[in-house]
């Protein structure tokens, strides 16, 4: 593979012009099918099979306008008064009036004839406004109409908020706490790449190709049904992949600048092929981890793990095209600014034909990057880890499953309204109607009776009955009368439950009324039970479900992958265990602030609630694949320097302190980038941003940096040994660039290699 990447990156260099110019009119073709051609992006996270979507399925088949969105408008009058006062009724029935001429809508309730729709104490009230479409098609148009036509309610001194099932709100990707990411990362950039123009190119790059991958995503959303955090994963993840991914070989290329000896073409070439196949085979791992979310068999998160697969796929064909391209316009300026002075000296002493000089001067930059790499902080950090490399393992093992503690409780799924700011009306409704009518009015749950297969004169009888016995479930605050479809084949019931969406005992509560289908089946007919909370339940049980074949998966291919990198057996056991540990660390933080109120004013919580029921899919797919990153990079190294010196403990001290400050600069720029988004308003969103942050930092301060060294050093030369069968086996890849040709060394004519190609593609220092 590194010799391949050597070969590609030359040709990149000469040809940059090119190159750059083929990625900007990519990125103009890409975004202008994906500003044009883009669709509308939903909000609902649904699942063919389970049984609340066949009800959704059968009522919009037979009984659509049972099917349709609910936009309700919840109503409280003023301190001291009540919305049944004549004037509040009047005002209130006026407004509806105008709501039911919205485009779209089919029925409006009203509060003064519809039984319950009124509080006991006279001062809230609600009014369903129910559209011909699903939630989902429901247009922001309809809803901004139907919000201007309520407001005269608000002027006349009532509080009107808006919730129901088409009201859920738009992910939107971007905003100022993310934009607060970059910078940080930027200034992260900066430290550990020591020069501002080299800070900027990781950015740049990976600006390009996050905005390649968001709006190919776009486009894509026009022909295929997306949620909007599909595109907001692939901007966080492509985002802080390509930041990274530019990173390594940027700083791998200034590493060998340091010597004055080396020309910078040359340089270029070797560091693509160098971390530039650590860079393919730690994307292809990201890339492969993502799709597979494909075999949970969840449409939405299918789509989610492929739009992110894309824009990290985009990332590392920016890696290890535009950004060689890229450094070769900018030449000689990427060299750190002592070794270009020690260029200028030896040309000149070789102009002079002092070759003696320059000899000693080599051997003595050759010294002093010696010295400089024994007193790096990553030396003396490999040394302290190794020196008691049994404490390490064990502090930092039972300090992560410490963590992992509260993963005991996870409880998966969706985020209820009582999630939304505290400041969207989607909250202050949830609020408003819990204030009213009891918690469980927000958690109202739908049941569906095909009757179509019971006799006519036993079908009121057994509707009756399934009332009667819903109604005498504990947790059950009340039962609508049921209502039937025009043909008469369907009977539709709204159940309220006594407990909250996010309650277990809601979630109890559903098993049990679906455990009264064998009565209405023995009469002929199906029971189903849906509605918004059904709906989210059962994307978590199908989503817990698929979790440990998923994870399954995920430890199968570490293993397979890390064993044809390294040519080892040890080193991917050791790997896929460390990674496990940091999936469990991060679910566990997860759960302690999002499931049990930890931290919520600090993170803006607005209430506590299940986990989001993809995120552990999601966070041990991303996950992975980022943990294999940093894994791929500390441990080439070692590995390269084994393959020299046959020397583990010297391996892992090199390793260590070659690769430690990018790695270290890597995930702080995930953890900014990722953290940005615990700071968005979306509380989907918000979790991914925070267990994606809190993983990877966790990974990379304690797996990779402390139990990684630490489980090396133990294993000795056994981490790097595998059985012969196996090595015929497995492919051999070459990611430490060890075929690749001797170095070249720069040439020395007139100062010409201190210029920057400005004008020809051929006219810079050539290796």
């Amino acid at each position: 593979m590194a010799s391949r990447l050597y070969a590609w990156a030359r040709w990149m260099v000469r040809h940059r012009r090119s190159v750059i110019a083929t990625w900007v009119l990519l990125l103009a073709v890409v975004g202008g099918l994906g500003a044009t051609l883009h669709g509308k992006t939903s909000t609902e996270f649904t699942v063919p099979g389970v049984e609340s979507q066949q009800a959704q399925d059968l009522l919009q088949e037979r009984f659509p306008p049972a099917a349709g969105g609910v936009v309700r408008v919840v109503i409280a009058a003023p301190e001291g008064r009540t919305v049944t006062g004549p004037t509040q009724r009047e005002a209130i029935d006026d407004v509806l009036d105008d709501a039911a001429k919205v485009e779209g809508v089919v029925a409006v309730s009203r509060p003064s004839s519809a039984g319950g729709a009124v509080s006991a104490d006279r001062a809230i009230a609600y009014s369903d406004v129910r559209f011909s479409v699903e939630a989902s098609e429901v247009t922001e148009e309809a809803k901004e109409e139907l919000a201007a036509a309520v407001e005269p309610l608000r002027d006349s001194g009532m509080r009107v908020e808006l919730g129901g099932s088409a009201m859920l709100p738009q992910t939107e990707a971007g905003g100022p706490a993310e934009v607060v990411g970059v910078v940080i990362a930027f200034l992260i950039l900066a430290v550990a790449l020591g020069s501002v123009v080299a800070a900027g190119l990781p950015l740049l790059t990976a600006l390009l190709g996050v905005a390649v991958g968001v709006l190919g995503t776009m486009f894509v959303s026009g022909f295929v049904e997306m949620t909007g955090t599909a595109t907001t994963l692939a901007l966080m993840i492509g985002l802080a992949v390509g930041i990274d991914y530019a990173l390594f070989v940027i700083s791998r290329h200034r590493e060998q600048l340091a010597d004055p000896e080396t020309d910078w073409e040359e340089s270029i070439a070797r560091a693509t092929a160098t971390a530039g196949s650590a860079v393919v085979f730690a994307g292809a791992t990201v890339v492969i981890a993502l799709a597979a979310l494909a075999i949970t068999g969840i449409p939405f998160l299918t789509i989610m793990g492929l739009a992110g697969a894309v824009t990290v796929l985009v990332a590392v064909l920016v890696a290890i095209s535009l950004l060689p391209a890229v450094l070769g316009v900018f030449g000689e300026r990427m060299r750190p600014r002592k070794a270009r002075s020690k260029v200028r000296s030896k040309d000149r002493s070789r102009a002079a034909g002092q070759a003696q000089r320059n000899a000693e001067s080599e051997a003595e930059s050759d010294a002093e990057r010696a010295d400089r790499a024994a007193g790096t902080w990553g030396l003396a950090w490999a040394r302290a880890v190794t020196r008691a490399p049994v404490l390490v393992l064990l502090a930092g093992v039972l300090g992560l499953l410490a963590l992992a503690l509260p993963a005991r409780d996870l409880r998966l799924g969706l985020p209820s309204y009582a999630s939304q700011p505290e400041t969207s009306t989607q909250h202050q409704s949830y609020e408003l109607l819990t204030e009213g009518f009891g918690p469980g009015f927000n958690a109202t749950l739908i049941t569906v009776v095909d009757t179509e297969r019971i006799p006519r004169d036993e079908r009121q009888t057994t509707v009756a009955e399934l009332r009667g016995e819903l109604a005498a479930d504990p947790n059950v605050a009340a039962v609508s009368p049921p209502v039937s479809s025009p043909s008469g084949g369907l009977v539709v019931m709204s159940v309220v439950p006594r407990s909250s969406p996010d309650a277990q005992a809601t979630t109890d509560l559903v098993h049990r009324m679906r455990d009264h289908a064998p009565t209405v089946s023995d009469a002929g007919g199906s029971l189903y039970v849906t509605g918004q909370t059904a709906m989210a339940i059962d994307v978590a049980a199908k989503l817990g479900s698929a979790l440990p074949l998923f994870i399954g998966v995920i430890v199968v291919l570490a293993l397979f992958l890390l064993a044809i990198a390294f040519r080892s057996v040890l080193v991917p056991l050791k790997a896929a265990l460390g990674f496990l540990l940091s999936v469990g660390a991060s679910l566990g933080a997860s759960v302690w602030v999002f499931q049990q109120g930890h931290l919520n004013d600090v993170l803006d919580v607005a209430a506590t609630g299940p986990v989001t029921s993809f995120l552990p899919v999601l966070l041990t797919g991303v996950l992975f694949g980022l943990a294999m990153d940093y894994e791929v990079f500390l441990v080439s190294r070692m590995r390269e320097h084994y393959e020299h010196s046959k020397d583990p403990a010297a391996a892992i001290a090199e390793g260590v302190s070659r690769s430690a400050r990018v790695v270290v600069a890597a995930a702080l720029i995930m953890v900014a980038v990722f953290g940005g988004f615990v700071f968005n308003h979306d509380p989907i969103v918000k979790s991914i941003g925070f267990a994606l942050a809190f993983g990877v930092f966790i990974d990379a301060f304690v797996v990779r940096m402390m139990l990684v060294p630490a489980a090396m050093a133990l294993l000795g030369r056994h981490a790097w040994s595998m059985p012969r069968w196996l090595d015929r086996v497995l492919p051999d890849v070459d990611i430490e660039g060890a075929r690749l040709p001797a170095a070249t060394a720069v040439p020395m004519d007139s100062g010409a290699d201190l210029k920057t190609d400005t004008s020809d593609d051929r006219t810079a220092v050539r290796a």
